[in-house]
């Protein structure tokens, strides 16, 4: 048999089950027969429904609360206590409490019992005896609606009053030794707290019912919702809000509320901040668009509207009512600083009716997040106290069409800083750097395929406008600018180039060509004189044709489309030497290669400068992006985890510290070739930015010989640079470690390393380009050198040997017995044959030095065969070289020679210069030149006979 108590909770609940049956049939049921006439009334009707699900509900727990009950006391040893649900399931059956206390709270605050009884007034008149008989509590005095709320309240009331001193009672008479002893002392905690919940809902919706009744309609109408409590007032705990001077300040469970005169300021409270330290006599609130301070003279009034509001907050951020009481439940009672969550600024700036949903710190959008505005703008990205800071992504609608453009750029203060790539509706893309929103710094601003028109800007921004060395070119125009600009114009020394292969050189002037300049056609024609400003010859000039002949004189427009000159033309000058023409190389002295590209420079001395922060290596580094695809589908990575900065410090540290350990020269060579490979290592960077302008330069429409000298010059200096870039990484390193810096180099020592390590490694990037300028350079000198290998090649090997006067004692035929006509066949294919193959491979690299490798390996192998020859050790003199050399090169045939030697000794490390290397090379040139002589083109085509040997 069950003890006592659970026998007298078996009657307490059948009495609680039969009591919520007579209010659901008497009370809830008739009271939505009522027919809403209005928001509000409908808004009552929905109350009360939601009570009657509410009331429902917690029959239903106490019927089954009632079976567990009867089983029990039915087979008190086969069932044991914890079978009861009032133990076993005490949080869920507290929680069905719980609802039914706030549906039934929220019907008093909005007086959804009062309208619904006068709605059907004469009805509930006549009920009035009716619930006094089957119903406790029920007064024959008094409004009706007044006792309905009582009605429902105190059966509530009393129920968990005596569920609380029946479940304490049975806690005790157990003992603590029995197993469902915590079971009853944990229901019994619960049930006594949820006396303390009931109490404090029942007092603040008391509160909150009168509050309406002190405000205007106004005011009510914008405050009155039936979840809101109201918690505290400064008519009961006086305070003083400034700077805005509120008449009243009033705290509910989810905004602060200060009142002037008719106007109502509202402040969600999940974005309130409290100032933890208070000054004196206030304390301070932070908003995402306000802060003010609450003082009172009264220091204990103001630590309890303190107190208050920071577990209002604390409550409002985590979404459900603290329990049993405010700022007694299990959870923290500080607010976090930090937040996530949506808010619409109202004040008027740049924010005016933005949304911003993400991170918050202290009032301020800070951390990850997204702000959009009503006209379609919209910025996702990282933010730093209320300003866009960081990377991010913006789209800003185009006024004309459904068109957007995209900002994918770092930010800082609010405004775009450091590289960005942006595109701008369909038409057109700038990837560069940017200052305070606008585009400075080196940067590329490039039309796409979709554009009308054609254009390329390659260079140097000021302000939002090209100033500075920059390159343009204009497809449609088929033209190429090199040179200053200034105000978005061409500004100063410049050079223009054309698809049909004329040059210009020059000063100009708000984007004209003034005062005298150079043109160079494509023949090789040079004029130097004045032009107007549309490029056409106009005023003195002298013009020296390709031929040799020259015209001085005055030119302008003729009367038809041509020329009109009166001059004198001089017919007595002798062609020019090919080599004249070569050196005829613009822009040499107009622009210096050390401070061409220092907008790509800067930005990397800068980022080593800092000590290269992981987390700022895009911004000054810039990243790339293949496609416009990608570009659009970057939006993601924005929303990706914060780990993304943490990746580039920790990639940033692996970086340095690889360095440090490869500084041993073989080493050093393969750490540099997988950084200058690896496009996110920030060498790789360098390299790709810097191979992106020498492209915008030197290739197609800029592929024009006279720009060969600009563009050899420039590979050097990014030799250079690139190696400083590397000490700068290096030095980062030490100083992170702690360890001492480097000493500094000297010049001869930094041009071993540019020349011997750098060089080689990072010029196949730029090979292409620069090896297209030398072909172009010297195409007339190598088409007479093909001209003459064409000659040559016609004679069998003996005679070409006699032909180029070598000694017959160094032939290569006294070890061979052969018959005549095997003799004959296997010399033609032996003689000097592996010299001649050796050769061949100077094109199958693009390193000078190994160029000059395989040259000294040539070399030695036509003095292996000599000695194989006469039978010693032979050291050959130049005289006897260079006919065997001539004969070498002549069987090797290599496409382009005087392009690939003048290639070599351009870009060979002076450190070769008087050397052996130096030696060889000029013996090459030698070979290539005694080729293209007049003599080798007046051979006959065939040889008049073939003597046996």
């Amino acid at each position: 048999m069950g003890s006592p108590e659970e026998a007298a909770l078996l009657r307490l609940e059948e009495v609680f089950s039969a009591t919520l049956a007579r209010i659901n049939s008497l009370i809830l049921q008739p009271l939505l027969t009522a027919e809403p006439s209005d928001p509000q009334d409908r808004e009552c009707l929905q109350l009360l429904q939601q009570l009657h699900r509410s009331s429902q509900h917690l029959w239903e727990v106490t019927e089954e609360s009632l079976h567990s009950l009867r089983e029990r006391l039915r087979h008190p040893d086969a069932i044991g206590l914890e079978s009861l649900l009032l133990l076993r399931g005490a949080d869920r059956v507290l929680q069905v409490y719980m609802e039914y206390i706030e549906s039934y709270t929220s019907c008093i605050i909005v007086q959804a019992f009062q309208k619904a009884v006068k709605r059907k007034s004469d009805y509930w008149r006549g009920q009035r005896k009716v619930l006094q008989q089957q119903l406790w509590g029920v007064s024959s005095k008094g409004p009706l609606g007044n006792t309905l709320v009582q009605t429902l309240r105190q059966p509530l009331a009393r129920h968990v009053q005596e569920y609380v001193s029946l479940l304490q009672t049975l806690r005790d008479t157990i003992g603590e030794h029995q197993p469902s002893w915590k079971l009853v002392a944990h229901a019994a905690a619960l049930f006594e707290n949820l006396q303390s919940f009931m109490r404090q809902a029942l007092d603040q919706a008391v509160a909150t019912q009168a509050l309406w009744h002190t405000l205007s309609s106004r005011q009510r109408d914008a405050l009155c919702i039936p979840a809101r409590r109201l918690l505290q007032d400064s008519q009961d705990v006086p305070v003083t809000v400034t700077p805005l001077r509120a008449e009243r300040v009033l705290l509910f469970d989810d905004v602060l509320v200060l009142l002037q005169g008719h106007n109502v300021h509202t402040f969600d409270l999940k974005l309130v901040w409290v100032d933890s330290e208070q000054d004196g006599c206030m304390f301070h609130l932070l908003t995402p668009e306000e802060e003010f301070c609450f003082c009172s003279k009264d220091p204990q009034g103001l630590v309890v509207w303190q107190w208050k509001i920071t577990q209002a907050v604390c409550q409002a951020l985590r979404g459900k009512k603290d329990f049993p009481l405010l700022g007694a439940g299990l959870e923290p009672s500080k607010p976090p600083v930090c937040r996530s969550m949506a808010y619409t600024f109202l004040a008027e700036g740049r924010l005016c009716q933005a949304t911003y949903e993400g991170e918050w710190y202290q009032g301020r959008p800070h951390g990850r997040g997204t702000l959009k505005w009503p006209d379609g703008r919209n910025h996702v990205g990282s933010f730093c106290q209320g300003l866009e800071h960081g990377f991010g992504i913006c789209l800003v609608p185009q006024a004309s069409e459904d068109k957007f453009d995209c900002y994918k750029c770092h930010w800082r203060e609010g405004s775009m800083c450091g590289y960005g790539i942006c595109e701008y509706g369909a038409d057109e893309v700038y990837k560069g750097y940017f200052q305070k929103g606008l585009r400075h710094g080196f940067g590329v601003l490039e039309s796409t395929q979709m554009a009308p028109q054609h254009y390329k800007y390659t260079g140097h921004w000021e302000r939002g406008q090209r100033s500075g060395y920059g390159i343009q070119e204009d497809g449609d125009r088929g033209e190429r600018y090199i040179g200053m600009w200034q105000a978005d114009q061409r500004h100063g020394p410049g050079v223009m180039v054309t698809q049909a292969g004329v040059c210009y050189e020059g000063t100009f002037q708000a984007d004209k060509m003034v005062g005298p300049g150079i043109l160079l056609s494509e023949d090789d024609s040079l004029y130097e004189g004045t032009f107007t400003r549309d490029l056409t010859l106009m005023g003195k000039g002298k013009v020296t044709f390709s031929n040799g002949f020259t015209l001085e004189g005055s030119f302008g427009s003729g009367a038809g489309k041509g020329i009109h000159t009166q001059g004198v033309l001089d017919t007595a000058a002798l062609p020019p030497d090919p080599s004249s023409t070569c050196s005829r190389q613009l822009g040499l002295g107009a622009f210096p290669v050390e401070s061409r590209w220092q907008g790509v420079y800067g930005p990397f001395r800068d980022f080593v400068s800092a000590g290269c922060p992981g987390e700022l290596q895009e911004a000054q580094l810039g990243f790339h992006v293949q496609s416009s695809r990608e570009l659009r589908k970057s939006q993601e990575y924005l929303c990706c985890e914060s780990s993304q900065l943490d990746d580039s410090a920790d990639r940033m540290e692996g970086i340095l510290a690889e360095l440090l350990q490869h500084r041993d020269p073989e080493a050093l060579q393969q750490c540099l070739r997988k950084a200058l490979s690896n496009s996110l290592h920030p060498l790789g960077k360098l390299l790709q930015t810097l191979l992106l302008t020498f492209q915008a330069t030197y290739a197609g429409i800029g592929a024009n010989k006279h720009l060969q000298g600009l563009a050899q010059e420039e590979v050097k200096q990014h030799a250079q640079e690139l190696w400083a870039a590397y000490r700068g990484l290096l030095q980062a390193a030490l100083q992170r470690k702690g360890q001492a810096p480097e000493k500094e180099e000297d010049t001869e020592t930094r041009d071993r390393q540019v020349h011997g390590l750098v060089l080689p490694l990072m010029l196949p990037s730029f090979y292409p380009e620069l090896f297209t300028l030398y072909l172009l350079l010297h195409e007339r000198e190598d088409s007479l050198y093909s001209q003459g290998i064409t000659n040559l090649s016609v004679f069998p090997d003996t005679k070409l040997l006699e032909f180029l006067d070598v000694q017959k004692h160094l032939w290569p035929l006294k070890d061979l017995t052969l018959t005549t006509n095997q003799r004959h066949s296997l010399v033609k294919d032996k003689c000097f044959l592996s010299a001649t193959e050796c050769l061949q491979k100077i094109i199958s690299t693009m390193d000078p030095r190994e160029k000059l490798e395989v040259l000294e390996r040539t070399y030695k192998e036509i003095e292996a065969t000599v000695s194989r020859v006469l039978g010693q050790e032979h050291k050959l003199p130049m005289d006897d070289l260079l006919p065997l050399l001539i004969y070498v090169v002549s069987r090797a045939r290599i496409q382009h020679l005087g392009a690939e030697i003048h290639l070599i000794r351009d870009m060979m490390d002076p450190i070769h210069t008087g050397g052996l290397y130096d030696f060889l090379l000029t013996a090459l040139e030698s070979s290539y030149e005694h080729i293209q002589k007049e003599d080798m083109h007046r051979l006959p085509s065939r040889p008049a006979s073939r003597e046996p040997w």
